[in-house]
This record gives C-alpha cells, sequence and structure tokens, in this order.
C-alpha cells in the first residue's frame, strides 16, 4: 500500500504495509508438553481462521513457567525441542504453515555430559522459536535472565547474545523475551538501530499488584525509544504459588495503546497493524542475518470484532488474582474439591467465598468444629455462610476429643489452647484422607508474619490462599465482594456479622486477638514497611510508629521464619510474599532493631 504525507509542502513517498497479528494469551501447564502443544495449535488454528498472518505465545508456553530443575533435565531438554518441532509440523499438516508463529520453549545446547562449572547442566536456554511453512526457522534466546524476587534464572538457563529481526509479509519483526524488555540500554534499545516496524515480546511475567500500569508504561516507553509497534503477549494462569494474569497489549510507536487483553482470563487478541515497510539490509548493524522468510500476502481477510477492554480496580484485580490461585493449583493437581474449617471468623468466610468463586459451591465443604469456648454467634456465622454460598456443609465438636486428650496429658495454659488448633486440624486431615478433598488452610498474612498460628492446627492444609493477603486487606476484600453481589442482584455471600466482630481465634473464654497483638492497621503497615519494603526499625519509627510497637513486631516477625518455613504454598499477590520472595536463615541472630 502507497501512503502520500505532506511534510513542509513537499510530497514524499512512505511505503507502508498492513498485517494482522494475533497474541494468544494461554494458560499452560508445567511440564504438559503435549497438552500445551495442543493449546497453542487450537490457538493459532483459531487465529488463523480470523484472518491472522503472525501469531505470537507467551514465554516458555511449551514447557509451562517455571520450570525449575526440570530445565536442567536432559531429556526434558530433549522433549521440549522436539514437541516445538512436531507442533511447526502439525501446523503445516492443517493447512496452517503459510503463518509465521512465534512462540517459547526450553532448548538445551550443549549434548555432552560433561558440565561446565557455573554452567547449568545441557547449557538450557530459554527460547522463542519462529515457526514457519513446517519447521522452527530461527530461535532467538533470552538475553538478560533475572534472579530477584521469584526468578532464578541463572540456576537454570545460560543467556542468548545474538538478536533476531524476522522479514515476513514486507516488514521486519524483531524478537524479545520478558527481562529483555525490562533493562534499561539492553537489547531491546540496540534494537533502533535496526529499524524494525514491530517487537514481538513474549513474556511469562507474574501478577503482583498494580503491575499492569507498571507494564504498560514500559511498554510505551520502550516503543517511543525504538520507534516501533510493540506487543506483548503474557501468560495467564495459576502455577503454584505464582499468577500469571495476561495483561497482553499491543502499543503503537508514539505510546498510544491500540488493544488489550482482560486480566487472568485466555484470550486471543487480533489487532490489524500499519507497519513501515521492510528495509533493504540483509544483515542487522549487529551483523546478524535477517530471517527472511517467503511468506504471501493475505488478499482477503475476515472483518474483526473488538469488545471494549474493562480495566479492573485494584480490590477487583485481587480478588480475581486470588481466584485464578485457587482454581488452577485445586484443577491442575487433580483435586475434585477443597475442605475448610469455618469458625465463623473473617479469613475463613471470605476462603471459603473465594473458594466457591473458583471452583463452584458444590465443590466445597465446610466443616464448624466447636469447641467448649466457640460462641454461639461464631457457630450461627458459619451455618449462615454456608446457607448464603450453597456449599456442603456439617458440624463436629471437638468438645470430647480434646477432654480425652486432655485427660491423658493434662495440658493447661497455652499448650490447652494449641491443642484444641490441632485436634481442629487432625480433623480436618483425617477427613481429606477418608474424602479426598483439598485442605485449604485460612490463615492471613498478618498472622503469617507474627507467628499468629498453630503448627499442625490451624496452619494444616495443602493450600493457603490469603497467605499474601494482610489482615486489613481481607476485610476491604470481603467488603468489596459482597458489593459485587449487590451489584449483580445476588446474595452477599459474607456474613456482615464476620466482617464486623473483631477478630477472636476463640480458645479461651473473652478471647481477642488484640490480646496479644497490636491493631491490625497498625500491625499491617509495619509489616508492609518492614517486609515488602526492607525499612530499617529507625525508619519505621519515623514513619510515626511508636519504637515499642515497631521492636515487637518485628521481634515477633524474626522469630516466626520457621513456623513459615512450615506452611503451606499460596498465592503470591503482592510485591514481596513470604517464600519465594522472601528467603531468610530460621537459625538467624541478626536483629534489625535496637
Amino acid at each position: 500500500m502507497l501512503q502520500i504525507s505532506i511534510d513542509l509542502g513537499r510530497h514524499y513517498a512512505v511505503y507502508v504495509v498492513q498485517i494482522r497479528l494475533a497474541l494468544a494469551q494461554i494458560n499452560p501447564i508445567v511440564g504438559d508438553l503435549q497438552g500445551n502443544a495442543q493449546k497453542c495449535l487450537d490457538a493459532v488454528l483459531e487465529a488463523g481462521d480470523k484472518g491472522a498472518q503472525i501469531v505470537a505465545l507467551p514465554e516458555m508456553v511449551i514447557t509451562g513457567y517455571p520450570v525449575e530443575d526440570l530445565a536442567l533435565r536432559p531429556n526434558f531438554q530433549q522433549q521440549s525441542l522436539l514437541t516445538t518441532q512436531k507442533l511447526a509440523k502439525d501446523l503445516a499438516d492443517n493447512g496452517y504453515g503459510h503463518l509465521v508463529v512465534v512462540l517459547g520453549y526450553l532448548r538445551g545446547t550443549d549434548s555432552s555430559e560433561s558440565q561446565s562449572l557455573g554452567v547449568p547442566r545441557g547449557a538450557p536456554m530459554n527460547c522463542a522459536g519462529v515457526i514457519f511453512n513446517g519447521s522452527v526457522q530461527g530461535t532467538y534466546a533470552k538475553h538478560h535472565l533475572p534472579n530477584y524476587g521469584v526468578f532464578d534464572e541463572y540456576r537454570y538457563f545460560v543467556p542468548g547474545h545474538e538478536a533476531l529481526v524476522v522479514r515476513a509479509f514486507g516488514a521486519d519483526i524483531a524478537i524479545a523475551i520478558c527481562e529483555d524488555l525490562w533493562q534499561e540500554g539492553g537489547p531491546v534499545l540496540r534494537l533502533r538501530e535496526s529499524n524494525p516496524g514491530l517487537l514481538v515480546v513474549l513474556n511469562g511475567s507474574p501478577y503482583e499488584r498494580a503491575k499492569d500500569n507498571t507494564r504498560f508504561d514500559l511498554v510505551a516507553r520502550r516503543a517511543r525509544e525504538i520507534d516501533a509497534t510493540v506487543a506483548y503477549v503474557n501468560m495467564c494462569g495459576g502455577q503454584d504459588e505464582l499468577v500469571f494474569d495476561g495483561d497482553s497489549m499491543v502499543v503503537s510507536k508514539t505510546g498510544d495503546l491500540l488493544a488489550h487483553s482482560p486480566q487472568f482470563y485466555e484470550d486471543i487478541l487480533i489487532v490489524d497493524l500499519e507497519l513501515p515497510a521492510s528495509g533493504e539490509n540483509d544483515f542487522l548493524p549487529t551483523g546478524e542475518a535477517v530471517l527472511k522468510l517467503d511468506t504471501a500476502q493475505v488478499v482477503h481477510k475476515p472483518e474483526l470484532s473488538h469488545s471494549e477492554w474493562q480495566p479492573l480496580d485494584q480490590l477487583g484485580e485481587v480478588y480475581e488474582a486470588l481466584v485464578t490461585g485457587v482454581h488452577d493449583y485445586v484443577s491442575k493437581n487433580n483435586f475434585t474439591s477443597v475442605l475448610i474449617g469455618l469458625s465463623g471468623g473473617i479469613d475463613s468466610a471470605f476462603v471459603a467465598a473465594l473458594a466457591c468463586d473458583a471452583l463452584g459451591p458444590a465443590r466445597v465443604f465446610g466443616v464448624s468444629l466447636p469447641s467448649q469456648f466457640s460462641s454461639d454467634h461464631s457457630k450461627s456465622d458459619a451455618l449462615d455462610l454456608a446457607t448464603r454460598t450453597g456449599l456442603n456443609f456439617r458440624t463436629i465438636s471437638i468438645e470430647p476429643i480434646v477432654e480425652s486428650f486432655l485427660d491423658s496429658l493434662a495440658l493447661t495454659g497455652l499448650a490447652q489452647e494449641n491443642l484444641q488448633a490441632r485436634v481442629r486440624g487432625t480433623t480436618l486431615m483425617g477427613l481429606s484422607n477418608q474424602e479426598g478433598h483439598l485442605v485449604l488452610a485460612t490463615g492471613n498474612k498478618s498472622e503469617l508474619a507474627v507467628g499468629y498460628s498453630t503448627i499442625y492446627g490451624d496452619a494444616v492444609g495443602g493450600f493457603a490462599p490469603i497467605k499474601d493477603v494482610p489482615k486489613t486487606d481481607v476485610w476491604k476484600l470481603s467488603t468489596w465482594r459482597n458489593e459485587q453481589a449487590r451489584l449483580a442482584g445476588e446474595i452477599e455471600p459474607i456474613p456482615l456479622a464476620s466482617i464486623t466482630k473483631p477478630p477472636s481465634a476463640e480458645l479461651r473464654p473473652g478471647q481477642l486477638d488484640s490480646d496479644s497483638l497490636p491493631d491490625y492497621e497498625e500491625l499491617d503497615a509495619i509489616l508492609n514497611a518492614y517486609v515488602e519494603d526492607d525499612k530499617s526499625s529507625e525508619q519505621i519509627i519515623a514513619l510515626g510508629f511508636s519504637p515499642e510497637s515497631v521492636q515487637k513486631i518485628l521481634r515477633l516477625i524474626d522469630g516466626a521464619e520457621y513456623k513459615r518455613r512450615q506452611y503451606p504454598p499460596g498465592t503470591k499477590v503482592s510485591k514481596r510474599a513470604f517464600g519465594r520472595d522472601r528467603r531468610l536463615p530460621m537459625t538467624n541472630k541478626w536483629q534489625d532493631r535496637e
């Protein structure tokens, strides 16, 4: 297509080409190479039927991500390559070999059995493969390997060093992978010298709060820096403690948003782009040859229909992340149902509502486990929750079981209080073994931080959905969820009494959390400063908190590391979650306090 532009009264010709691009935001499962390849095949066929010429899929989509030590297994490396090659052939056999497909996979690069010092076995690479006409025509290996937060990529991969620009459908298309986009002055910025019309970036970028705004700002800045349209495709779905939110987007070279996928759901985003025609040089300024593909122009493309992208508010974003985390952990690990101890309090009520949204109430089983100290309103609030949500519900009194233990052990004080929690934990795990449910632990980040939980008691379970959610946010999210129900004309799932009553473990008469813990507003603010922002005690006190409160809370946080190590995995939603994000020794004499 010839476009005539006018500049200061002079006419000049600017050649542009029209390309239909598809970003396939899909949800792979780590290790399910054949299943993931089938998902890729289905997505490409759907995009091709809608006239797409180029289809991009996420980072490491063939293997799932992160693969951790699977990356070091020679057979896993080989099968990843073979699966990718077979997918290329399957696409051609289905009549879609004319499409250019860019996707992520793992590739070993060293066939020798010897291991070089400091190099992962087999020298595996995190790669983007360019599939066309039945084979993998080109490969780009990720240059920058993140080694912070939840990432350990120096342990698993060796970096690439070469650029890749593909000449297809009359345009020059550069390839990059995730962290390469984030690095200032990295390989993406150097692409400006190659003048690509489009940069396709494959991503396995986990969710954390407000990250979608950070991503867009980054993508827009890089688009302006290299003067090219940027297509950012990310995976979605849960993998152990991580959740990938998708958030795929296409941004123009001026930094304007052209198209956007929803968060947390599989989606095929298709957009028509006008790109500058390819250059004539066969080599990049860095010396690599341009990968030239013999593509044919598509004459007819079906009309596209677009649904308007609606961004989530911050609480809605966190809630969707938690729902995704529960759904995918349960489903991908082949559990049929979950079991929750319902105390009538806010944490168990919120986890139950969350589980019902993630799995449907028929797959959620709640059990009330009252002791002699359980209040009438706690028992009635648990029943009210079950009625509102429709989950399966039963009551098992633990009082005779506790009395039997006490007759044999004669425990008193704190040991007696913790015994009640351990009887509840034993009961839940017994039901789990007998009936096949996955037990969901209901502890929140505030309690986990200061060790306000009982090992083998309320800490039991296979998954902990809100372990990265502070107590104050549990209240906010519960209120938000009820508001959504009201707006939809539905029954509010969480009883108001569970939200408004003072929190209590009810392990002794009249017990309240405030008997042994600071106010949760204060606790969570100090927790955020110490855990997420790494502030010292002196800096936290300077924020206006009393030295006594700061010293107490920091002492509790530091002393509870051994408990956190024994807590179930749970969905990460914050900048720094306990576990993969924050790894401290259990035996530790360092004290960041006076």
